[in-house]
């Protein structure tokens, strides 16, 4: 268990650093194509260079499910991150990341639903203390005017990122987390390319090239390995309750990097967040301790 939630916090806090990265873009003259192309575009470069050179193995994978991959790829994961950059465009990032955030808590009752999950004590504390955390730590977004675009597209992205994660359960089941991550990266890549021209990409700037290779190794290629490395050892759900820090993590880069004032009731947000993801991990440590102890 300890092992997963180290996974999900270290891919969270890559994730973290996307809008961030994207306001930095938007500075630099590129458009949410521009930076879901490159994303995904060089995430699937880099990702096969390096499995060319260190692992070639890891391409290796059964038809069915490259089939299945492919379908989760082009149409869930490509409208997730589409409508997560869109609402980006309409509402401000903390606003979007607060909607998003409520996807611990969806994910957990469609894993309940659906995958057989055991809704525990410590799970539905978990899930209530993370869901507090993000209401704090990103307070302030309701007291401004949010555009019902974004809005929708916030939503939008929360309800078919839920989906995402439990289909990753299902579909990268017993799969390397190297080639789950690069026929997904491979095929949200594709789903692009065929929405939007990827010639844009031969105009890029040397700044816009450096933060599009930035887009494809630090929030892609290192976030969703680590996701889905995570999700193998802890599941879906927890693996959603875990990467919870990831609005801590956006709030302090945008704080440190962008001059974003911090406020007093965000910290205190990241104080539940925190408690949210130490809690099943206690939980686990005690049910292993104790069973130690009978043996």
């Amino acid at each position: 268990m300890a092992l997963g939630a180290l996974l999900s916090v270290l891919s969270a806090i890559c994730f973290g650093l996307m809008a961030v990265m994207a306001r930095a873009a938007y500075a630099l003259g590129m458009d949410e194509w521009q930076m879901l192309l490159s994303r995904f575009v060089f995430g699937a470069v880099l990702l096969g260079a390096y499995i060319a050179l260190r692992d070639p193995s890891a391409f290796r994978i059964r038809l069915s499910r490259l089939a299945a991959i492919a379908a989760v790829g082009l149409c869930i994961y490509t409208t997730q991150s589409l409508c997560f950059f869109l609402s980006l465009k309409y509402i401000t990032a903390s606003t979007t990341a607060l909607i998003f955030y409520a996807h611990p808590a969806v994910v957990t009752l469609l894993a309940v639903c659906f995958l057989g999950l055991g809704l525990t004590r410590p799970l539905v504390l978990s899930v209530v203390s993370v869901s507090l955390g993000c209401a704090l730590v990103f307070a302030d977004a309701f007291a401004r005017q949010a555009s019902p675009e974004g809005l929708l597209f916030a939503a939008g992205a929360t309800a078919v990122f839920s989906v995402y994660l439990l289909l990753c359960q299902v579909v990268t089941k017993g799969l390397r987390p190297l080639t789950a991550s690069f026929y997904m990266i491979l095929f949200t890549a594709i789903g692009f390319c065929l929405l939007h021209p990827p010639t844009t990409l031969l105009a890029f700037s040397g700044p816009q090239l450096a933060m599009g290779f930035g887009f494809g190794l630090i929030p892609t290629v290192m976030a969703i390995l680590l996701l889905y490395a995570a999700i193998a050892r802890v599941g879906s759900a927890y693996a959603a309750v875990f990467s919870s820090i990831e609005p801590v993590a956006t709030l302090l880069f945008a704080a440190a990097l962008l001059g974003e004032p911090l406020l007093a009731w965000q910290l205190f947000g990241t104080v539940f967040i925190l408690a949210g993801i130490a809690l099943p991990n206690l939980a686990a440590w005690r049910q292993a301790k104790a069973l130690r102890s009978l043996s």
